[in-house]
């Protein structure tokens, strides 16, 4: 008896544990379903475990019991979970035995979301499901998208605007049953304290209204003011005595440029003389005749001839004094009948010079160049299609194309034709030229101003940057930075009109924004989808 109480305790404790083993078997088989490998929603043998397990102990379950089991269940359902990679490429979302996969297709189409659904691992028919995505960026309005139905995916009624950094909140419904996903995705972005900022240089400033000036630019180049401007001829056949001034020199109006010997000047010096010599005696003679018919000493017809011809004299001397004075020579000096004195007809700068003492020159040789550099001609070439926003009057201004330096006129001039070749007409602006800077045969660039804007939103156009093949400024956002693509307008090339992308109290950075875009290539901005 001894011998065999060892063995019976042995196998009682056996028979325990066997027990034991069988009830956590039944226990495990009956247990609400396990997360996946990847951890997403609930596992099958939660719905086998209910259609296999025992009806009475089934019928045995509290009405407590089958409470807290679906309150688990809804609360699972809801739950946000980390995406895997699906087989369309896009971010995968499981929840038990329901899948939605989401991509954000952009080939030949705008950005746009495209949604996928499945049940056990196989593609849904997109209408089963109802989903709205919910995008929420940086200092913008939440943006919501609801989906239709298109071949076999559920395609999003918005385009998804660039950067796609933003978070995402997607809402599903399938066959009675809710589930929610979420994610975030970052583009385009950089930190940066206000510290970090200042050491940098970078500054601030608003998006918001500005009056912004539509311009034009075409091309000049400066000339001689045609008004001001003369070509300097004897008038009169001579020899080059003398040369008094050189290209360049300034000289004042009546001023002695030249002297030459002119043999037709002598003799109408000569004839001016005999009748000036004529002249006095015929008044010597009226002046006897008039005293002898006074005394009756003579008749009075003696005395009206003697009037006649010192008439007729002094009409003579007048008429040799004024060829003389259309020639620019004046009575002679001396016995030299032959000097002539060439003078400045106005003031301003010797511009050309073409004698030489010795030469011989004919009446109508231009021997100078005289042109009043207090103001000079810009001309302008305008294509015939900007004929229509260019008028007389309007202002401009003058840049130099080959130094640093502005000047403001206005179009006082606008060609009536259009050239048949260049097929464009001519703007003449008239401008101020009080030290000489601009110099004729100078190419410019003029700017015109067609008009003046009002436009709800405008940026500095030194904030603009190019990231990608965007034009950009970087929205502030607390401690972010984030580039935002504009549609861009108007421009004076001060401030630009922001169609879309900004809107008026956003906060970007205007001096050295250049630093954030070095800050962002550092990050290693992606293109995530």
């Amino acid at each position: 008896m001894a011998s065999t109480t060892p063995r019976k305790q042995w196998l009682m404790i056996a028979a325990v544990v066997a027990i034991g083993l069988a009830v956590a078997g039944l226990i495990l088989s009956g247990s609400p379903g396990q997360s996946g490998e990847e951890g997403h929603g609930h596992d099958e043998s939660h719905e086998d475990a209910s259609a296999h397990a025992d009806p009475e102990h089934h019928g045995d379950a509290s009405a407590e019991e089958h409470e807290e089991a679906d309150e688990h269940a809804d609360k699972e359902h809801h739950e946000t979970v980390e995406p895997t990679k699906g087989e369309h490429g896009g971010k995968l979302f499981t929840e038990g035995d329901y899948a939605l996969e989401v991509t954000i297709f952009e080939e030949g189409v705008e950005p746009q979301f495209r949604l996928y659904t499945y049940l056990d691992g196989k593609l849904l028919n997109p209408a089963d499901s109802t989903v709205q995505v919910t995008l929420s960026r940086l200092g913008q309005p939440a943006q919501i998208i609801n989906f239709s139905k298109e071949n076999d995916y559920l395609r999003g009624d918005a385009a998804v605007v660039e950067p796609h950094s933003f978070q995402v909140s997607i809402s599903a419904k399938h066959s009675g049953k809710s589930y929610s996903f979420g994610y975030e995705q970052v583009e385009a972005r950089v930190t940066m304290t206000d510290a970090q900022l200042e050491q940098g240089g970078v500054t601030l400033a608003t998006a918001g209204p500005a009056k912004i000036a539509s311009t034009l630019q075409i091309l000049g180049e400066v000339r001689y003011n045609g008004d001001r401007t003369v070509q300097v001829t004897p008038q009169l056949a001579g020899r080059v005595d003398s040369v008094a001034v050189s290209a360049g020199d300034t000289v004042r109006k009546g001023q002695v440029l030249a002297k030459i010997s002119s043999q037709a000047l002598a003799e109408l010096r000569g004839e001016l003389l005999a009748a000036q010599q004529r002249s006095a005696l015929a008044r010597t003679t009226y002046a006897r005749e008039k005293q002898l018919w006074e005394e009756k000493i003579s008749a009075e017809q003696d005395f009206l001839q003697a009037q006649v011809a010192m008439q007729e004299a002094a009409i003579a001397v007048q008429r040799v004094q004024q060829q003389i004075a259309s020639l620019g020579g004046a009575p002679a000096k001396g016995q030299n009948l032959t000097e002539f004195e060439i003078r400045a007809p106005i003031d301003g700068v010797i511009t050309s010079k073409s004698i030489s003492v010795g030469e011989v020159l004919k009446e109508d040789s231009a021997v100078f160049t005289l042109s009043d550099l207090s103001t000079v001609w810009v001309d302008s070439t305008v294509a015939a299609k900007d004929l229509g926003v260019i008028a007389e009057g309007q202002n401009v201004v003058v840049s130099s194309s080959a130094f640093a330096a502005t000047a403001k006129g206005s179009i006082s001039y606008v060609s009536a034709l259009v050239g048949a070749q260049t097929r464009s007409a001519t703007a003449r602006i008239v401008l101020a030229n009080p030290d000489r800077l601009w110099r004729p045969g100078l190419p410019v660039t003029v700017e015109v101003v067609a008009e003046e804007n009002d436009v709800p939103v405008a940026v500095a156009v030194e904030a603009i940057q190019t990231v990608r093949d965007w034009q950009v400024v970087f929205g502030r956002f607390d401690n972010q930075l984030e580039a935002r693509p504009l549609e861009l307008g108007k421009s004076d090339g001060r401030f630009v009109e922001v169609i879309s992308g900004l809107k008026v109290g956003d906060r970007y950075a205007l001096k050295n924004s250049f630093l954030i875009k070095a800050e962002l290539g550092k990050a290693g901005a992606s293109h995530d989808h």
